[in-house]
């Protein structure tokens, strides 16, 4: 079985799958509370059973969240011996939105910035690079239509153009993802360098 999940926005969601059936999910928006909420949900949606194969959504998106994830990820990998592999979070979101077109994610980022990237809609196949930009620069860089995510509203209203659609990654489109985007490392991807910074030696 394999067991898909990812807290990198405000949902909490979870999937187990057997073969590319997915039997079991769980999605809730719960805003903050990740470290409470993910290790109850996953137990309730195990039921008992065990994955040997484990999903994890790396991000881009909440710092904080993504290291939740990624931390239980590879807990339960150890405690299980079982394979544990990355996934896009934008990607998972991309699969979301149901679409044969290109698509566009938008997620908030810190400092007034959106993580986008964009996405042909019949496969998840990324189409652009994932990039880190204020609203005015995203809106020229996403030029699909559609735009989803939790910052679609800001690139849509930069842009002055097209449909924008809040929506939140679902671990039950996990298996929807290209290999390449469910075969990352499973370590955060922030997309932007980190606020704190070493001082150099005097």
């Amino acid at each position: 079985m394999l067991l898909a999940f990812d807290t990198s926005s405000v949902a909490c969601t979870a999937a187990l799958f057997d073969g590319r059936q997915c039997i079991e999910r769980r999605d809730e928006l719960i805003g903050r509370g990740h470290a409470e909420r993910l290790v109850p949900m996953i137990a309730e949606l195990l039921d008992g059973r065990r994955a040997d194969q484990i999903l994890v959504g790396v991000g881009p998106g909440s710092f904080t969240g993504i290291r939740v994830a990624v931390a239980a990820a590879h807990g339960l990998a150890i405690g299980w011996g079982a394979e544990i592999n990355g996934l896009s979070s934008l990607a998972l979101l991309a699969a979301g939105a149901a679409v044969e077109d290109e698509v566009a994610t938008a997620v908030i980022g810190g400092h007034g910035e959106l993580f986008v990237q964009q996405f042909d809609g019949a496969t998840a196949r990324s189409t652009s690079e994932l990039r880190n930009l204020v609203p005015s620069e995203a809106a020229r860089f996403a030029t699909a239509p559609l735009v989803v995510g939790s910052g679609a509203s800001a690139l849509v209203e930069a842009r002055g153009w097209g449909e924008a659609r809040e929506a939140w990654p679902s671990a039950g489109d996990a298996l929807q993802l290209p290999e390449a985007l469910r075969s990352l490392p499973a370590k955060p991807v922030y997309a932007r360098a980190p606020d704190a910074r070493a001082r150099e030696a005097a």
